[in-house]
């Protein structure tokens, strides 16, 4: 079991889910690097766009109404981690249930390192979709195991492009953060567990809040440092957070 287990990521479509989206943005850097690189593309769709493994569709808002039909699918067992949504179809995980060159875009977010064959989903998420179109799939390189047994792999950029330059005509890989980002994530991460575990855990450990409280001086510097990183790219890249890659059918 899990001690600390990956924060569900919610849509922003209430006050409450708002202030947690905006939170998650401040603090969670693989969540702020994600949403820059989709933001910096999904405004711009046109069309059917398919969302592979969308949890709770979190990045929907990021397409224009009037311009896009979104179309949501998640394996069924996902309720399991905190995703349920009865608005999206679900699926087995392998064969995607929508004919060939149906979609004129894709999108997938930190799925490819929880699917066994990543080949054959590939193959699918070609399959689906318009000669021309395109999708954008991002995935960790700096993460915990999570979601555990269900979190198979870590994808150098060499293998990214092995892997998706048999299916697709352009292939582009970019960089999530540096490694200026990710010690500052991983210490975020430890400042956090520390306080969830004074909260779930034994009275021995509420030891660990007064002592995750007299942090947060130094946290916010932390939080600070890290933004920087991402937005002038301070650091190394050959240690990032995660990859997004960018793809043309």
């Amino acid at each position: 079991m899990e001690g600390f287990k990956p924060l569900r990521n919610v849509a922003p479509d209430t006050l409450t889910n708002k202030a947690e989206f905006v939170l998650r943005l401040i603090f969670d850097f693989q969540i702020l690097t994600i949403y820059r690189d989709l933001k910096g593309v999904m405004p711009g769709y046109k069309g059917k766009v398919l969302d592979i493994g969308c949890g709770l569709g979190a990045y929907k808002h990021l397409l224009k109404k009037g311009k896009t039909e979104y179309y949501g699918i998640d394996i069924d067992s996902s309720e399991k981690f905190d995703y349920r949504n009865k608005k999206i179809l679900a699926y087995d995980g392998k064969k995607i249930p929508y004919r060939n060159n149906y979609f004129d875009h894709f999108i997938c977010t930190e799925v490819l390192e929880h699917v066994p064959e990543a080949k054959a989903f590939i193959s699918e998420a070609y399959r689906v979709l318009k000669k021309g179109g395109s999708g954008i799939l991002t995935i960790p390189w700096s993460a915990r195991f999570h979601y555990i047994p269900h979190d198979y792999h870590r994808y150098t950029p060499s293998m990214l492009k092995k892997l998706f330059e048999v299916n697709f005509k352009k292939v582009r890989i970019t960089t999530r953060g540096t490694d200026i980002t990710v010690i500052a994530s991983k210490i975020i991460v430890l400042w956090l567990r520390c306080i969830n575990s004074a909260f779930r855990l034994k009275i021995l450990y509420l030891l660990l809040l007064p002592i995750a409280i007299l942090f947060i001086p130094f946290i916010l510097p932390v939080v600070l440092i890290a933004h920087l990183s991402i937005v002038f790219r301070i650091g190394s890249e050959d240690d990032p957070l995660g990859y997004t890659v960018f793809l043309e059918k």
